[in-house]
């Protein structure tokens, strides 16, 4: 039960980086986008071959995976999604940037079966099978160093939202477009910076992943669902609530596989998610009034 409990506090932290990406463009942009988990298997193929073509070690990978994925974000947004969002600026119900985040994820998937084959890719780094004892849990070095890492990046996603400008303006914009406008603040510069933002913290938890899991083109759909009950669950637009989010998923879904097959585990985490639904709509830390 304590290394169930220790694996899905480990595990969870990364569920928790993925939904944060995910939370702060819908609490900036109210865009959902269905294109998450497909990015995040983007990410993951770039820091694949960051490490087996550059020969980078795994985690000194980020300096090429971060900023590319803050490209791909901050393109994206600017040129596919904003033009759809000013198209549908007085619509009644915009569901354009929806249908178009839903459309990019298919193609991406599509587009990497076509470019990258079907066989699983694995990075095997030389910490990959080592392991360490606490007490009587047994941790593995990859998933702990995984953990780290997503300490580390939301420590500084932190700092970057609420002591940086940018930071006050993202958080400014997404409180309230219109004042912010008024106050003299580029909302559609803030929004592509916000997509970049949110797309770069995508490629960090690639990072978290590669060591531990198998590359494949349609690995982003079992993540991006989970990303969307992780964001439900904590709070539409509650970054607190994402990383609470995912910890607690981490938990249960490490914690039933003790008692049914693991591969049933995604079932009772899914069952669970509609029961807390069910009870509490607005998630651990939102608010029933702000949608």
């Amino acid at each position: 039960m304590v290394s169930a409990l220790i694996q899905g506090i480990l595990m969870g932290s990364i569920y928790g980086l993925i939904a944060l990406g995910l939370t702060l463009i819908f609490g900036i942009m109210k865009v959902i986008n269905f294109a998450h988990g497909a990015l995040l298997m983007l990410a993951m193929f770039i820091g694949y071959y960051s490490a087996t073509v550059l020969g980078l070690p795994t985690y000194l990978t980020l300096i090429v995976v971060v900023p590319l994925m803050f490209i791909v974000g901050f393109v994206v947004n600017k040129f596919l999604i904003q033009p759809v969002m000013k198209k549908e600026s007085d619509v009644r119900e915009p569901i354009g940037a929806l249908l178009l985040t839903a459309a990019m994820a298919i193609v991406l998937e599509n587009g990497s079966l076509g470019l990258f084959g079907t066989d699983y890719k694995t990075l095997q780094p030389a910490f990959a099978r080592e392991s360490i004892e606490f007490g009587s849990a047994i941790i593995t070095l990859p998933k702990l160093y995984g953990f780290i890492l997503c300490i580390a990046v939301t420590t500084v996603f932190y700092f970057f939202l609420h002591r940086t400008e940018i930071g006050r303006k993202i958080r400014a914009v997404g409180q309230d477009r219109n004042a912010a406008r008024l106050m003299g603040i580029n909302v559609e510069r803030t929004f592509n910076i916000a997509f970049g933002v949110g797309t770069a913290l995508l490629g960090t938890a690639a990072v978290a992943l590669i060591p531990f899991y198998n590359i494949h083109p349609t690995i982003g759909t079992t993540f991006g669902t989970m990303a969307f009950v992780t964001v439900v669950l904590g709070g539409l637009g509650s970054i607190p609530g994402a990383i609470v989010g995912g910890l607690l998923i981490g938990v249960v879904e490490s914690v039933s596989s003790l008692f049914v097959p693991y591969t049933l585990s995604p079932m009772i985490v899914l069952y669970g998610f509609l029961i807390f639904m069910f009870f509490k709509p607005s998630g651990l830390f939102g608010s029933p009034h702000d949608w």
